[in-house]
């Protein structure tokens, strides 16, 4: 119901649209180029983007069909000229502890020996989340996947480097990313980073709710 006027990333948190969270955490963290992309009630979200003059903003366009997390990423990919970049999915944001994720996540990536680096939060700590997990993760920062029927003590928290190598073979048009981590997994080239801090995962009016709490109940905090 939330999502009836408008697309998910404009709904408000806290007296910011949860898009609006993503971007300033990615100014902060020193990026001055986004690529966003658009579906459900586009216009809209390209005439909010309008207003934002601190990044270099490009829209890539799914009006028409929309490609999942794999064929959206791979769609810009020309954008990024090769090089890796962040990718964030919009419904997730955190508070944070020691040090900026951001940052931590630039110190730890290493292109030589990953295609991906994850931030990865506690389930147990996490906010709008009550799953079994995603993610096993060594000493090292190496991931694999959680066992079936089975629990796992790390959710990935939807931001991750991206190196463009991980799209090698894939597919074209609309596709998940989840077997490309799955290969890279396979090849010990899928890392994680722990974030220290709160994850707050914005899925439902409920999380939204108490998203708001939290972050309200954290602001009167002596």
């Amino acid at each position: 119901p939330l999502t009836t006027d408008k697309p998910k990333p404009l709904v408000e948190i806290h007296g910011r649209t949860l898009l609006d969270h993503v971007i300033d955490r990615m100014v902060l963290g020193g990026v001055n180029f986004l690529v966003v992309n658009v579906h459900y009630k586009s216009e809209m979200m390209k005439a909010h983007l309008a207003g934002r003059k601190d990044v270099s903003i490009q829209i890539c366009d799914e009006t028409d069909a929309i490609l999942d997390t794999g064929g959206a990423v791979a769609n810009a990919l020309p954008l990024f000229r090769g090089e890796p970049f962040f990718v964030q999915n919009s419904d997730s944001l955190w508070v944070e502890g020691m040090g900026r994720a951001l940052s931590r996540m630039q110190e730890r990536w290493d292109p030589e020996k990953m295609d991906a680096l994850m931030l990865l939060a506690p389930c147990a700590t996490s906010i709008g989340y009550d799953g079994p997990g995603d993610f096993e993760m060594d000493s090292g920062g190496l991931l694999s996947r959680r066992a079936e029927m089975k629990l796992a003590p790390f959710v990935w928290t939807g931001l991750q480097i991206v190196h463009p190598r991980l799209f090698d073979g894939a597919p074209s048009g609309r596709f998940s990313i989840n077997p490309l981590w799955d290969k890279a997994i396979e090849n010990e080239r899928l890392y994680g980073v722990r974030l220290d801090g709160v994850w707050i995962h914005v899925g439902t009016p409920e999380a939204k709710s108490e998203a708001e709490l939290f972050l309200t109940d954290l602001q009167h905090q002596p």
